[in-house]
């Protein structure tokens, strides 16, 4: 289970058609500028790696570079001030009205695919479907509006059904001249192996936790330096995950996890059904996730630490004061086996209960009491 949905960023972070800052990819841009520069660019890019790390900005980002004509003019600076961009930089000055026409979804000569609102459910959708991707041959059917490129994001392509990815194959196969296909994906082991072969791939890493950590000091400021280091440690090489844990509460929670943790194979039951209790009745601000979520979310990736960790036989750096004595000693109880086993069934668990209407307190208090057998 994954903290992260969509690459777009909550709160106070620009979503990604609207957010001029990139840090931590430099040499993915300077890929994508180069072949935009050689005047050979490939007519479909996979850009790959993690939730929340900013593929979607670095799509975004190239769009606007490449609608502004900068690969024409070899990157020179806006003609409206700021710094001079390197060579290989795909930056773009805020101040100009393509960014804000772009960053307000009003260019005629780019196309966003993602899940759609659902109208009657009053949420995305949990699928694209073949239908959205009709509405990407009628767009490029059309004369380029502005004359120069057209550029389809498609955010996230993991998200296309069958039928979807198999109409998507059409314009893969012939697509127009002077189009350009940009596929965001956190798993693309999803993806058909036809869409594979015909993109080219540019894989995203991690970002450093410093950097992270950079992030978070612009987009919350109020965070205290300790808390911004601890998220950074968190997120794990993504912005987009620690701004999740940030507007939650997830450093709290992970207390809270911790604490529990600690005294396994024995429960606190009183303060686990209280906490339970609570993070069922959760309702998050609009553009954040709720507690439930973010608590199942951290005690299934705590899980897998603890799997590798006993695994490899090395334990991973400590998060929080008292972390490394915890997973030292639960690395001693059970086997392997049993844990790995109680992991997959707790994230069937949760899968579960974000598809159906289940109890979501009794369903944590159920991953809980697994635990505690494993434990014992």
């Amino acid at each position: 289970m994954s903290l992260q949905e969509t690459d777009t960023q909550s709160g106070g972070a620009p979503e990604p058609r609207a957010n001029p800052k990139l840090l931590g990819h430099e040499q993915a841009e300077a890929t994508l500028a180069d072949a935009a520069g050689s005047g050979r660019l490939h007519h479909a890019w996979l850009l790959t790696g993690p939730r929340g790390i900013g593929k979607a900005t670095l799509a975004h980002r190239f769009s606007r570079w490449l609608l502004a004509g900068r690969a024409e003019e070899g990157g020179q600076d806006s003609l409206f001030g700021g710094p001079a961009p390197q060579e290989d930089d795909l930056w773009l000055d805020p101040g100009d009205p393509l960014f804000h026409r772009i960053a307000s979804g009003g260019h005629a000569d780019l196309m966003i695919l993602q899940r759609e609102y659902d109208e009657r459910a009053k949420r995305l959708r949990s699928e694209i479907v073949a239908a959205d991707v009709r509405k990407v041959s009628g767009f490029l059917s059309l004369t380029a509006g502005e004359g120069g490129w057209r550029v389809v994001i498609v955010d996230g392509a993991e998200d296309m059904n069958r039928h979807a990815a198999n109409a998507l194959l059409k314009t893969l196969e012939e697509p127009p001249a002077r189009t350009v296909l940009l596929l965001v994906s956190h798993a693309p082991g999803r993806l058909l192996p036809t869409i594979h072969s015909r993109c080219r791939k540019l894989a995203l890493k991690p970002l450093p936790p410093a950097t992270v950590q950079a992030l978070l000091g612009d987009y919350r400021p109020e965070l205290a330096q300790q808390e911004a280091a601890q998220l950074a440690a968190l997120g794990e090489g993504s912005i987009g995950r620690a701004l999740e844990l940030a507007d939650a509460g997830g450093l709290a929670l992970y207390g809270e996890l911790m604490g529990q943790m600690s005294l396994l194979p024995q429960l606190d039951t009183a303060r686990l059904h209280g906490l339970a209790e609570a993070l069922a009745r959760s309702k998050p601000e609009p553009g954040t996730r709720d507690g439930f979520e973010v608590m199942t979310a951290l005690l299934g990736w705590w899980l897998a630490r603890l799997i590798r960790a006993r695994a490899v036989g090395q334990l991973p750096p400590e998060l929080v004061a008292g972390e490394a004595d915890v997973m030292a000693r639960l690395s001693t109880a059970g086997s392997l086996d049993q844990w790995i086993e109680v992991w997959e069934k707790i994230n069937r668990l949760f899968a579960r209960a974000s598809r159906v209407n289940l109890d979501r307190k009794q369903v944590l208090l159920n991953a809980f009491f697994a635990l505690a057998r494993v434990a014992s």
